[in-house]
């Protein structure tokens, strides 16, 4: 990549010497400082990467025959309240279910075609009791529907959760048509990079997890990696890229920081959210508050990503539109633009995790505690410190990624003599 550091025309100002020309010189630094840590995020993922080690299933994910769960396509085709017992629940058949047995109590039952597996074509009858948390069915349902086999051999088949594939993928489509058509090129590329941080996620950082790797070096190498592959691939390879990049890996680390000495000194445990308490029970050399940690700094990728690309693109856009104009005016006029957006994403973060946290907070309301024990409670607290940490590194990320996009967008060249000589760059 070929970066001109100078303008296209000179301005004659009478002076022989001009100011040290420390856009090159920066430029070299930014992009020997990224190589230097992608090199060494590069020796984290080998040293960190997963081992074949395989994991037991917990206990409540496990079939009665300890295996994984398997679920099959199914649609209710009959639908209503009635006497339950019926021998056929949860077995296979064709035509009707076996009648229940006399004096059975009431509940509803749902005839369910079943769609794809092995017993394709056939039926099978759910049965539920009416209350908080069971599904309420229609005829005209699309499920999915577990099946096991119990020890006696005979194929067995329960309500898993309602089938959502075809609408997620219109949801999902309609997104990618609406970031593509505005943003064109650059949206499609946002998308490829949006798919590889998830691959990044699911291949390297999850297993890592899993095998028992330290939290917080692997969501830090992880977050590194994505945030390589996301800002180059959507914003191209270039200085204003790097700068923000940059900004935004330093932001990460002090978000790292400053997660680690919260967590501790509020010490926030993270068992008030019942998927920690089930990690803990049965997958017990997951550290918890490593679990936590890891959660705060990639939580706090996207908002970063978000603040620092609009830094440097402020900045670079400036340098363009006045080629006089010096860096401390740049900064200036960036961080005008910065202040702004700090104070819009500073409630939107706090707003975003509130609504997260907005059942929670529901129950607290109606238990009749203080304010003081709701907001000192684990799992406010949690949200509230979330919040406050997201925060501060937006903030600081703001100066901090401004003023070395504003060093790499004017390279402050001596201006030519107005007698056709050109002065010499130092």
């Amino acid at each position: 990549m070929r970066v001109n550091y100078g303008h296209g025309h000179g301005h004659g100002h009478g002076h022989s010497e001009g100011p040290v020309p420390l856009g090159p010189i920066a430029a070299k630094i930014v992009v020997g400082l990224l190589t230097a840590i992608g090199i060494a995020v590069l020796i984290g993922t080998a040293l960190l990467w997963p081992s074949s080690r395989a994991v037991d299933i917990p206990a409540p994910f496990q079939t009665t025959g300890g295996g994984a769960v398997v679920t099959e396509a199914g649609t209710v085709v009959e639908q209503g309240p009635g006497p339950c017992g019926s021998t056929s629940f949860g077995r296979v058949f064709t035509g009707e279910p076996s009648p229940p047995a006399t004096g059975a109590f009431e509940c509803e039952r749902s005839i369910v075609a079943i769609e794809s597996g092995p017993d394709e074509g056939a039926r099978t009858l759910l049965e539920v009791i009416p209350g908080p948390g069971q599904p309420e069915l229609k005829a005209g349902d699309e499920i999915r529907i577990v099946r096991q086999t119990d020890p006696a051999g005979v194929t067995q088949y329960s309500f898993y959760d309602y089938a959502r594939g075809f609408p997620l993928a219109l949801v999902v489509a309609a997104f990618a048509i609406v970031v593509v058509a505005i943003a064109r090129w650059r949206g499609l590329r946002a998308l490829i990079g949006l798919g590889i941080a998830f691959g990044i996620l699911v291949v390297f950082m999850l297993p890592a997890l899993l095998d028992g790797r330290p939290a917080v070096p692997v969501a830090l190498v992880g977050g590194s990696l994505i945030l390589y592959a996301v800002l180059y691939l959507a914003h191209g390879v270039n200085l204003r890229t790097s700068s923000a990049l940059l900004g935004t890996l330093a932001s990460m680390a002090l978000a790292a920081l400053l997660s680690y000495a919260t967590i501790r000194m509020t010490h926030l445990t993270g068992l008030s959210e019942e998927q920690n308490t089930n990690v803990q029970l049965y997958i017990g050399h997951v550290s918890i508050s490593g679990l936590l940690l890891a959660g705060f700094i990639i939580g706090s990728l996207g908002v970063l990503n978000d603040v620092t690309i609009t830094q440097a693109s402020s900045a670079f856009e400036l340098a363009a539109l006045d080629p006089d104009s010096s860096r401390r005016n740049i900064f200036s006029a960036a961080m005008r633009v910065g202040r702004d957006h700090i104070a819009s994403t500073v409630y939107t973060l706090v707003l975003a995790y509130a609504g997260g946290a907005l059942p929670l907070l529901l129950l607290f309301s109606v238990a009749g505690r203080s304010i003081t024990d709701v907001i000192t409670s684990d799992a406010v607290a949690i949200e509230l410190v979330r919040a406050c940490v997201g925060g501060i590194a937006l903030t600081l990320s703001v100066p901090l990624t401004t003023a070395i996009a504003a060093v790499l967008a004017r390279a402050d060249v001596p201006p030519q003599q107005p007698q056709g000589r050109h002065a010499r760059r130092a």
